[in-house]
């Protein structure tokens, strides 16, 4: 089986990437994983393509755990497509994160015990065993084909290993041993890195990628502290959280001619966030949201100030925010970028859920979750070749695919606007059908409904 023609030449941009023979590898198994409808297991995927019993399959499997090619590689064309093809000349505007893919057996490189969103409450914490990938999203807001939605595409990708996924995990004691010694806390390992140090590395990349572009990164809390603030490549800037109980300090004044000693490094602290909210000479600005991400009318506050303890002496733009119907919390924020404004600075923040809807669709549509690969290069690569399937297909609609887009027939959904992944998707498996079997019948046909309607129920995804 193969894709469309329109499609299978997006593929040919990765063509420098891979060998000859290692291409022709690749193509099948985007092929499969698309057209895939069950677990994307290696297996799975060769007998989607239609390459069962053609050649040895030894040869799939080696493509992620011996193949000679970089993911980075691969990651930078496929951002510099995006940026070529969605956003040409705009601002990149960027998210980072991270999502715990769960997988079992204790033997599996680099799984670890993570905490786990889904299962957990506000109450109570608890983890699942897998794998943490901290992945670099491009954000498309509002394309012409969906001017309502936006649509976060990975591009860059890192594993995250606690200590346990440095170890590997170890195997029980034998019965009849005497209980070893207590050990002593063993020494830091000086390859581990947290995850906003992973994410600071994809930030570096990206920012190679495109020297002479301003990017605009968002990420959560996790992504917005000192190891990630204080060493932003120049053409940078970062929008996260301020911690509601931070200290925001003034800059720092001009030193005395007289005086002795260094010059300060800070001015003055400010009040808190509840002593900022509720300070009269400084008030509130409404402003009404209603976009992807965010729609609600919230009262706002904006001061330059040091977010000494994260940023140093960096001066960034901090906005308060207060929910008008008290649904959310008081919250601040800070951007690298002084001249945006609140309304900006919290509408690109906003964009950032895309990234939570990616994952989900990535989980869902193109088994994120499933692969079962165990060596350490097969684990770095195959999870992240589901994330750059996700983005590829989001290319190529955007652009020849919307031209073919048909929503399905469904009296009690009328009010459906734009399309979703799944649309996407769908789209996608249902022109590769059809050019296949419009060959097949002649015109008039007795069989073209009812092959229409498998065809149909063979694309749909979600």
């Amino acid at each position: 089986m193969e894709l469309t023609p329109s499609f299978v030449a997006l593929l040919q941009h990765f063509a420098p990437v891979f060998t000859a023979p290692t291409f022709r590898t690749f193509s099948w198994i985007v092929t499969g994983w698309i057209l895939s409808h069950r677990h994307r297991y290696v297996t799975e995927v060769i007998f989607s393509c239609g390459r069962v019993g053609i050649g040895h399959w030894s040869r799939f499997h080696r493509f992620f755990s011996h193949a000679a090619w970089d993911l980075d590689t691969l990651s930078m064309s496929l951002a510099k497509l995006v940026a070529t093809i969605l956003a040409p000349g705009a601002t990149l505007l960027w998210a980072v994160d991270d999502t715990l893919c769960r997988k079992r057996g204790l033997t599996l490189y680099g799984a670890g015990m993570h905490y786990d969103p889904l299962i957990s409450s506000r109450a109570k914490s608890l983890v699942s065993w897998g794998h943490d990938w901290v992945v670099l999203c491009l954000i498309i807001v509002h394309p012409f084909w969906a001017p309502t939605k936006v649509f976060a595409l990975p591009v860059a990708f890192r594993l995250y290993k606690n200590r346990q996924g440095l170890t590997k995990g170890k195997k029980a004691a034998k019965k009849g041993r005497k209980p070893a010694k207590k050990a002593s806390r063993p020494a830091p390992d000086p390859d581990h890195r947290t995850r906003p140090e992973l994410a600071l590395e994809l930030i570096h990349l990206a920012a190679g990628w495109f020297p002479n572009d301003e990017l605009i990164v968002t990420g959560d809390s996790a992504y917005g502290g000192a190891s990630v603030l204080r060493h932003l490549p120049p053409n940078v800037h970062l929008i996260s959280h301020v911690h509601p109980k931070g200290a925001l300090y003034r800059p720092a004044p001009p030193k005395a001619e007289k005086a002795k000693g260094p010059a300060r490094k800070k001015g003055d602290r400010l009040p808190g966030m509840a002593g900022w909210a509720e300070d009269p000479e400084r008030p509130w600005t409404e402003l009404k949201f209603d976009q992807f991400g965010f729609h609600a009318t919230v009262a706002v506050k904006t001061i330059e100030a040091l977010y000494y303890k994260a940023g140093r002496d960096r001066l960034l733009t901090i906005v308060l925010v207060r929910d008008l119907e008290g649904k959310r919390p008081d919250q601040m924020f800070y951007c690298t970028k002084l001249d945006w404004t609140a309304r900006q600075i919290l509408s690109a923040y906003a964009c950032r859920w895309a990234i939570e809807c990616t994952f989900e669709n990535c989980k869902q549509l193109l088994g994120l979750e499933d692969p079962a690969n165990r060596l350490p290069k097969a684990v770095g690569r195959t999870a992240p070749m589901a994330m750059i399937i996700y983005s590829l297909v989001v290319v190529w609609f955007h652009r020849t695919g919307h031209r073919w887009l048909r929503f399905p027939s469904r009296p009690w959904y009328p009010k459906k606007e734009g399309p979703s992944f799944a649309d996407l998707l769908t789209t996608l498996r249902r022109v590769s059908y059809e050019e296949k079997t419009e060959r097949l019948l002649p015109r008039r046909c007795g069989l073209k409904t009812w092959i229409a309607q498998v065809t149909e129920l063979l694309s749909r995804a979600g």
